[in-house]
């Protein structure tokens, strides 16, 4: 194959494919360059950077986050704009490829809309507040319930620092509609939560269906919104949901995708945060483990399929699988006290991880990936979702597969 060279309304085009449209000899020696794709609509991300020239394809999968993947040959010259980091993918088989076209754009401060204030929402409020001052210029509280909107915005803002008054983001009261109005929506929201006295099975699962369709009607308040900025999901399950809330988004009203809604990479899923923190706990408890706090890693959703790798340099199958167990159940054995596991997955999954993405830093979220929501060690970047990739060994590689072919199999 034969990398070809184009312009197109001022931008620079590169594509393994013959396109209509001005050709050029060579590439030039600065600015970006757009790598264009042709695969079939959300299948995967529409828009990502090119970081190593074997992410110039159309195939993704969670294969995608293995550096000891093989590059197609390309050109010196691609080849150094790639390392430079010049190189961003563009699906052309979006129906809306052109506005993928400039870099995302990037706030000093943003606003934050917040939906459902329950355990988990009004934890993670917490946290905004007091952590966000430096990212966040504005907190805004939706939640349907009386006075319970009242109640937080009149605590949290008798929080301060005394004489430095406006150091931490104000709060205030919104309605539905303006949730879709600031630039990052945080799910929040859930109509089944399982109480104390379910101490067993997939806990996270159990609240899909009605979630679901929760999550589903938001979304498509998002499409009919227009809106551009982060839709974050907390509630559970956190990647299927995620799923849900892109899909449903670019549906039209007789259910067929149509590409108008929301893009992938403004969908975002906080769940592994709190994973990869529950792993990190146990391993400084236990020196079996204790390679995890250097050298691993977390992958997949917040939920039964989590894949916890000890090490990814000096990987062991039984340890890591044992350390994936503790991590999964950790809230199982929360629950085995009488209390709801809900103070470390707001903290850890929510805010902490938030933040770090607003301030464009590695974190571990979710986001899209061959089709469905991969969590792993990412960072929000103009170009797009930038996902960590490292050798992986092949142990560890076949657990991945396996998590990415259950979360495809939920409908």
């Amino acid at each position: 194959m034969k990398m070809n060279y184009y312009r197109y309304n001022g931008y620079t085009l590169c594509s393994w494919e013959s396109l209509p449209y001005e050709k050029i000899d060579a590439l030039p020696a600065a600015g970006e360059v757009i790598f264009l794709f042709h695969r079939p609509l959300l299948t995967g991300r529409e828009s990502y950077p090119v970081t190593d020239a074997a992410l110039l394809t159309e195939r993704e999968s969670v294969d995608t986050l293995n550096a000891s993947t093989p590059a197609p040959p390309v050109p010196p010259e691609l080849a150094a704009a790639v390392k430079a980091g010049r190189v961003r993918a563009v699906n052309g088989r979006h129906p809306r490829w052109q506005e993928l076209l400039p870099p995302l754009p990037k706030k000093e401060k943003y606003r934050v809309h917040l939906l459902g204030l329950g355990d988990v929402g009004s934890t993670l409020l917490m946290g905004l507040r007091l952590l966000g001052g430096d990212v966040l210029s504005s907190i805004g509280l939706c939640d349907l319930r009386e006075n319970v909107p009242q109640r937080w915005e009149f605590e949290l803002n008798q929080i301060g620092l005394p004489w430095d008054y406006d150091a931490l983001p104000p709060v205030e009261i919104i309605s539905p509609e303006e949730l879709f109005s600031g630039d990052v929506f945080l799910f929040c929201a859930s109509r089944f939560v399982p109480d104390t006295a379910v101490r067993d099975g997939d806990v996270r699962m159990a609240q899909y269906e009605l979630n679901r369709d929760l999550v589903a009607q938001y979304a498509k308040k998002a499409r009919q919104a227009r809106y551009k900025g982060l839709f974050c999901v907390v509630s559970d399950p956190v990647d299927p949901l995620c799923r849900a809330a892109l899909l449903e988004s670019n549906r039209d009203e007789a259910g067929h995708l149509d590409g108008l809604g929301l893009f992938p990479h403004q969908v975002r899923g906080f769940g592994l945060g709190v994973m990869n923190a529950r792993a990190a706990y146990y391993a400084k408890k236990d020196p079996r483990f204790a390679d995890f706090l250097t050298d691993g890693r977390s992958f997949g959703p917040h939920g039964e399929d989590l894949v916890i790798a000890n090490s990814v340099s000096h990987y062991d199958d039984a340890l890591s699988r044992e350390l994936t167990d503790l991590a999964a159940h950790a809230n199982l054995d929360m629950r085995r006290m009488g209390f709801k596991p809900f103070v470390a997955p707001a903290l850890s999954s929510g805010a902490l991880s938030l933040l770090l993405c607003l301030r464009g830093a590695w974190h571990c979220s979710s986001a899209y990936l061959g089709g469905v929501f991969m969590g792993g060690r990412n960072r929000e970047t103009p170009m797009g979702v930038e996902f960590e990739r490292l050798p992986l060994p092949e142990e560890l590689l076949a657990r991945l597969r396996e998590t990415e072919k259950k979360l495809h199999a939920i409908p």
